[in-house]
């Protein structure tokens, strides 16, 4: 199989030392990039499977990076940061990130980060394969992945965490709390903007894919979510 080829866009030699070595361990091609506009121009001229970003470049932010990028790839980026703050988060993740690591971080996990988004992100156009079928999806659960309408859904890390939940649970009512309790366990630092945030996206990729867009999402005011049987 063909090794997956990733970019890194960090300016901090020693912390891209650390990635690179974890990533080509992992049996993947990693090249690295300092500046944003150099990560741009390789990626329309050699395209990578991944970028691995860094918010804080010297000459122009991750999140511009990622805005420019997503006009004319749909590679999958993680955001790599030193900021902690929930708004980081959200705007990552709405211009179009699909995963967001905060320094300090360990590089294996981010090396197994990068393959389970590769598998989803290489899912989408594949045949469906064999899965547990429940409300109208199909769930691949050693593989990572949920299948609606027939397609293998693209789906961010948390996306697809959340979407599970959702499906495991069809037609019952979960508040911002009880999702943030169930789906980021993991991420203390976040908070109920975060659902809705991912509820947005969710909603966006599930009419996109359903020929009749029908929206399987519900929201119930004043109570919170959940997923029409």
């Amino acid at each position: 199989m063909e090794q997956p080829r990733i970019l890194v866009v960090e300016d901090e030699q020693a912390i891209a030392d650390t990635i690179l070595y974890a990533l080509r361990t992992d049996g993947m091609q990693a090249g690295h990039c300092t500046l944003g506009g150099a990560a741009l121009e390789r990626m329309r001229a050699a395209p990578a499977d991944l970028v691995i970003l860094d918010v804080g470049l010297p000459d122009l932010s991750g999140f511009e990076v990622c805005r420019t990028l997503r006009t004319f790839s749909n590679a999958p980026v993680i955001f790599l940061t030193a900021r902690h703050e929930e708004i980081d988060r959200i705007v990552g993740l709405e211009i179009g990130a699909d995963d967001y690591v905060v320094k300090p971080f360990s590089p294996r996990e981010l090396a197994a980060r990068v393959r389970a988004i590769l598998r989803r992100a290489r899912g989408g156009g594949a045949a469906v394969a064999k899965g547990d079928e429940v409300a109208g999806f199909i769930h691949d659960k050693d593989g990572a992945r949920l299948a609606y309408c027939g397609r293998w859904l693209e789906l961010t890390r948390y996306e697809y965490l959340l979407l599970a939940w959702l499906v495991a649970h069809p037609g019952r009512v979960y508040s911002r709390a009880q999702l943030m309790e169930c789906v980021w366990a993991d991420a203390l630092d976040t908070s109920d903007r975060t659902v809705d945030t991912h509820i947005k996206t969710l909603r966006a990729k599930l009419r996109d894919t359903s020929p009749e867009g029908a929206e399987r999402i519900r929201t119930h005011r004043g109570m919170g979510y959940s997923l029409a049987p």
